[in-house]
């Protein structure tokens, strides 16, 4: 089976509701933290953010995740 007919063949099939593994969550998250750190003042404003708000969310744990992520 070439590449292109399984990948062809694996997108007809009905899509499986995954749930993300605990370890990808966390590195997501801590990326996601480290990038909103490193935001200036011009960006924050862009998302609604004070540099304080930004700091406070970047300073928590990698395990302290909004609960629609744990459901």
């Amino acid at each position: 089976m070439a590449l292109t007919e399984f990948t062809t063949h694996r997108a007809a099939l009905k899509p499986v509701a995954r749930r993300a593994h605990p370890l990808s969550t966390f590195f997501a998250v801590w990326k996601s933290r480290r990038a909103l750190a490193r935001l200036d003042a011009r960006a924050l404003e862009d998302v609604g953010l004070t540099k304080d708000r930004a700091a406070q969310e970047a300073a928590k744990p990698i395990w302290d995740v909004p609960a629609t992520w744990r459901d």
